[in-house]
């Protein structure tokens, strides 16, 4: 097996530089995130307007995205190979503008619902076109670097996003919220074709056939090293997701911080962020490995210690409290994130696209199943929320040890 140095030194270098190229990879991979949490202040607002009772429906306009990003990331896996970065990505965009438009004129929860698996759908072709260009460029630790560099930007998003969405809602109705996304899917796509050129030449893609895609899925699900780091990674991301679609319900509800939620939201993205940049000047010199085991244990002792927090307060932990404790566990899932994923596509070589096609696809069905059980037990109360952090963080550790262990073997 080659060495971190030897997988380092085959990377090419971009043919734009490496401070405009981790801006666009990051704009292009944050409309997954901007579609997410711009959404999240309007929450009770769609809810009154499409007569939704029950907030836990709400949550499903959340969850229910990552459906819509599960079937589209298996779809635009193989065409980006097939096709081209390029075309996976303007038809992509193409079919997320069409949900958009579905859902700014959504008169029901269904087809609001509808429209958010649409969107999904279509988002997964920057999102998936745009790792396979980063793994058609970079390998080991110099796509992990590039990623948490990528994340680091990306996180913005997140941090802004439902900002953004309160200030469009302080202005406008919430239907301007889904044309805004219009807009940036618009300017990031121009940014796209005039600066980044095609990284997949024609010699080297792979003509889709039913055969090939049997041929190269069998060797991806039956891959012990990727199919673990893959369910540690749905599984705590599912844990994690749980939090975002109730985090309206958490802040507004349970803590009624009113128009301050999407400061709050704000503050605990930044850890990620910071997560991120440490990571990204880390990585090189301590590896992969060694910082997501680190990662994996502080996700779990912080877990306990809200789970804690949780039993003694009745199940609504002082707000400083919370905050200071879900802030140390972010920053763990911050240095999870880029390496985990970086991990589960370093065996796969040539079948970038599919590959992360599938790694994402696993990995987001997962992670709806579990936010979606968390999510439904969350009413008055943060214990399901720390439970389903502790319990899923466990099992999550389990195949990272698994994968691990895997990997010695080999």
């Amino acid at each position: 097996m080659s060495s971190n140095h030897n997988s380092t030194s085959n990377q090419t270098k971009p043919d734009i530089g490496l401070f405009e190229f981790v801006a666009l990879m990051a704009l292009m991979t944050s409309l997954v995130a901007l579609s997410i949490d711009a959404v999240l202040p309007a929450m009770s607002q769609i809810a009154a307007d499409l007569e939704i009772t029950d907030p836990r429906q709400s949550h499903l306009i959340v969850s229910l995205f990552f459906i819509g990003m599960a079937f589209g990331q298996l779809y635009y896996g193989p065409l980006s190979d097939d096709k081209g970065r390029r075309y996976a990505i303007l038809s992509g965009l193409i079919v997320f503008a069409i949900g958009s438009i579905v859902c700014m004129n959504a008169e029901s929860l269904e087809v609001m619902l509808v429209g958010r698996v649409i969107q999904a759908f279509g988002v997964s072709g920057p999102r998936i076109a745009t790792l396979a260009v980063i793994r058609d460029k970079y390998e080991g630790e110099a796509m992990a670097r590039v990623m948490s560099f990528i994340m680091m930007v990306f996180i913005l998003v997140p941090m802004l996003a439902p900002i953004f969405g309160q200030t469009i809602l302080f202005w406008f109705s919430w239907q301007h919220i889904f044309s805004s996304f219009l807009l940036f899917g618009l300017l990031t796509g121009l940014w796209f074709f005039i600066r980044q050129p095609e990284t997949l030449p024609k010699e080297k893609r792979l003509p889709f056939s039913w055969s090939q895609l049997r041929i190269s899925s069998k060797f991806i699900l039956t891959h012990k090293l990727v199919m673990f780091y893959t369910l540690s990674a749905g599984i705590i991301f599912g844990a994690f997701l749980a939090y975002i679609s109730s985090s309206q319900t958490i802040f507004q509800q349970i803590y009624d911080t009113g128009e301050l939620f999407p400061m709050y939201f704000a503050m605990l993205a930044f850890s990620i962020g910071l997560a991120s940049f440490i990571n990204g000047t880390l990585v090189m010199r301590l590896g992969m490995r060694k910082l997501c085991t680190w990662a994996m244990l502080g996700w779990l002792l912080f877990s306990t210690l809200l789970t804690v927090l949780c039993l003694v307060n009745d199940g609504v932990p002082p707000l400083w409290q919370f905050v200071s404790t879900l802030f140390c566990a972010f920053f763990c899932i911050g240095i999870l994130f880029g390496n985990i994923n970086a991990m589960a596509m370093q065996p796969l070589g040539g079948m970038a696209g599919l590959g992360a096609a599938i790694i994402g696809s696993l990995s987001s069905i997962v992670s709806v199943l579990t936010a979606v059980l968390v999510g439904s037990f969350i009413e008055s109360s943060i214990t399901p929320v720390a439970l389903g952090f502790l319990g899923f963080g466990c099992l999550s550790f389990t195949f990272y040890w698994y994968a691990n262990k895997s990997r010695s073997e080999l």
